[in-house]
């Protein structure tokens, strides 16, 4: 005996010799949706790398510093952004890739070790926290130079979790003042992203006491950092927090 669902899906896969045609009823159906296939490069990547390891982590090395990654979505298929967030001053980068996967998450890593240099994105990323999306299921080639030297430690949240690495997912509601939800990223440069980024990190928080993420992290890394980082400071009165500022 087997489930009236099952029957359909037998039916789909062409093993009987009736057709989907042949049943005016299914044929009146609309096919379900069905979830994107994602593909993780390494099943087992979550092993030592849990919530608890990473609390356990911070006990042992209280005073580091950690940064959430996340990815901030148009529309399905087209280009997506890495949010990176350094919780301990609030700034936020976001990097615009052509597709969510893990490799442009690799290449946007590798990319910053060798202009920031090992010392400097060492200091900068000792701890990443990260949600269990496919794009971070490469923590290996993240954690570890082309030499196996390894530049940082790379934590997950648990699933349906996204609490858990709050601060990127607050400032991300800034982001959607300037590329409102639904709206497709692909016609954006990464130019563009990175001067709606430096509107956000310009605008001041009364959490900092005042001071914008900018300010904070140009006190804690210097100005030369956030050049690399294509982040520059807009005056208060120019701060543009809408959809015209990248038209």
């Amino acid at each position: 005996m087997v489930s009236e669902r099952t029957l359909y899906t037998y039916m789909d896969a062409g093993i009987f010799s009736a057709r989907n045609i042949d049943m005016p009823r299914k044929v009146r159906m609309r096919p379900r949706r069905k979830r994107p296939d994602t593909i993780k490069v390494d099943p087992k990547c979550r092993q030592g790398r849990t919530l608890e390891d990473y609390k356990r982590y911070l006990a042992e090395h209280p005073d580091t510093p950690v940064v959430q990654l996340d990815s901030v979505e148009g529309v399905k298929g087209g280009a997506v952004l890495l949010t990176i967030t350094f919780t301990a001053c609030g700034l936020q980068l976001a990097i615009r890739r052509d597709h969510n996967d893990a490799q442009s998450v690799d290449d946007i890593f590798d990319k910053l070790y060798l202009e920031l240099l090992p010392e400097t994105f060492m200091k900068l990323f000792p701890i990443l926290l990260a949600d269990n999306g496919s794009e971070f299921s490469d923590p290996h080639h993240i954690e570890f130079d082309a030499n196996g030297n390894q530049r940082t430690h790379m934590f997950y949240c648990n699933a349906s979790a996204p609490y858990q690495k709050g601060s990127c997912e607050v400032r991300h509601e800034m982001i959607r003042r300037v590329i409102h939800k639904g709206v497709d990223i692909t016609p954006y440069t990464q130019e563009q992203i990175s001067m709606m980024m430096s509107h956000i990190n310009s605008y001041k928080r009364l959490t900092l006491g005042n001071k914008s993420p900018y300010e904070v992290f140009e006190f804690m890394y210097g100005k030369d950092v956030l050049n690399k980082l294509g982040l520059r400071q807009i005056p208060s009165d120019e701060i543009n927090l809408s959809p015209e500022l990248l038209k």
